[in-house]
């Protein structure tokens, strides 16, 4: 956060001593920058950079930085109104009409604004992704003979086979598809499984961004209530009965939003359910790699105790490195392997080859069991510091369930309470929240907030980020 904000105050400074430059006039060497300024290089590197972008600095390697040449006029912006009319009526003879909302998605993609506690993130902080392993394993990667050239569709068989291990039970290399991280995987078994118009069951709360996918494809996402041991078998029974869907897509292990686990007693109940209506399960099982050390022993995915190819199973290595770490897979078994990679090929080609070889040599590596190691016990001493923040501070937001994996604590706020006014507040305060308002396909029977603890530098942040979030509920919580 302290080298973000650096950035920003080094681009004000430089963005006012332009003036003193003539255009295509050369400015001072990044390294008088970084004694002027009493910063780092990678600072001074990203505040040009940002100038750049903005069309006020020109960057030539080898020479320097100058200051760009003044912009001619602008250009006719031309008349766009007729796309009001062919995008309205896009979807107009559709069942139901498709809906492209990214919001959910963005709000944890969007970097805050310098200074603003991030517990909004859904991707660990950079201090806790393994940077140095990850561009380790991508310079031997680029030096493995074939690395750049065309990989197969499917994905290189050594990365099909580690995550087929990984998944176990009866998955092979033969069942696996390397996928563009998990949302491309998600959207591809949801174009697979379910035609535009049809039902599909959700958990309720779930992932926006799964909701996303679902609405943009045509797809009418029917809730199904989780508790602190996942989704209700017997109300997945009857949205089967009553919708007639032929998928359910669930996150059994570590849920997004709620942090429920899956009960034992349950999971066969939910693969039977599905069997009997004829349907798939997509398991999302999107945080297995973000255990935390007082954990125990964890599930084994569904689709490892699953002959009959009821479960289409999604992982990725993505939220346990990097945001730009895009690698995942789709298991399957069965007819539907082939749809499913039929769709992925029309949509995406194959996944970079030199991306694949990277995932191999990093899961490979001395250094990939150590970071699960650091993570694990890293996000547990910051789910415990905010935890503890939070009953400090902020008593009134109830916690009804503390999780032993992932990034994130799902809060009850006070009936009666405006969610987009708290965030809003909050941001005002300093500190970036998640409402809990996207996480529902229908109504919410509560007001709810998600706060993540991973993207933010560590447990001093926490406890700052709970302060300010106390500031922000003084002002709106009801009385």
């Amino acid at each position: 956060m302290q080298e973000r904000s650096s950035v920003g105050e080094l681009v004000k400074q430089l963005r006012r001593e332009l003036d003193r430059y003539s255009p295509g006039g050369k400015l001072p060497s990044s390294r008088s920058l970084v004694e002027r300024y009493r910063v780092s290089p990678v600072t001074v590197s990203r505040a040009l950079g940002q100038l750049a972008a903005e069309g006020l600095v020109v960057t030539r390697p080898g020479a320097g930085a100058f200051r760009a040449e003044p912009r001619g006029g602008a250009a006719p912006s031309g008349d766009t109104s007729w796309q009001e009319v062919a995008l309205s009526a896009d979807g107009a003879a559709d069942l139901v009409p498709r809906s492209v909302d990214a919001s959910g998605v963005t709000v944890s993609l969007a970097a805050p604004p310098p200074g603003v506690v991030e517990f909004n993130g859904g991707y660990l902080h950079p201090s806790l992704q393994p940077e140095r392993a990850m561009a380790a394993a991508l310079s031997r990667a680029g030096r493995r003979p074939g690395a750049w050239g065309r990989p197969p569709m499917e994905g290189l068989v050594e990365l099909r086979e580690w995550f087929a291990r990984s998944i176990g039970g009866q998955v092979t290399a033969a069942g696996v598809l390397i996928a563009a991280g998990g949302q491309s995987a998600l959207t591809t078994a949801l174009r697979a499984l379910a035609p535009p118009g049809a039902p599909v069951l959700v958990e309720s709360p779930t992932y926006p961004g799964m909701l996303a996918i679902a609405r943009a494809a045509g797809l009418r996402p029917v809730p199904v209530p989780v508790d602190p041991d996942g989704v209700r078998p017997a109300l997945l029974a009857d949205a089967f009965r009553a919708t007639g869907a032929r998928v359910f897509v669930c996150q059994p292990l570590f849920q997004n939003p709620t942090g429920a686990v899956l009960a034992p007693e349950r999971r066969g109940e939910v693969l039977r359910i599905a069997r009997e209506a004829g349907a798939f399960v997509v398991e999302d099982d999107f945080v297995r790699r973000l255990v935390h050390e007082d954990a125990g022993p964890l599930p084994s995915p569904l689709a490892a105790d699953d002959p009959d190819g009821v479960v289409v199973h999604v992982c990725s290595l993505t939220k346990a490195t990097s945001p730009s770490f895009r690698v995942s897979a789709l298991a399957a078994h069965g007819p539907v392997l082939e749809r499913l990679r039929a769709i992925q090929v029309v949509d995406t080609f194959f996944v970079p080859r030199p991306l694949q070889e990277a995932a191999l040599e990093l899961v490979g590596s001395p250094a990939w069991p150590r970071h699960l190691r650091a993570i694990s016990a890293e996000l547990k001493s910051r789910r415990d510091a905010m935890t503890a923040a939070l009953r400090l501070r902020l008593p009134e937001l109830s916690l009804p369930h503390i999780p032993s994996g992932g990034y994130h604590l799902w809060l009850r706020l006070p009936d009666g309470t405006d969610e987009s006014a708290l965030a809003a507040a909050a941001l005002r305060a300093g500190v970036a929240i998640t409402p809990g308002r996207p996480y529902f396909s229908a109504e919410s029977s509560a007001p709810h907030a998600r706060l993540s603890f991973a993207a933010v530098a560590g447990s001093g942040e926490i406890a700052e980020g709970v302060r300010r979030l106390r500031v922000a509920c003084d002002e709106v919580l009801p009385g």
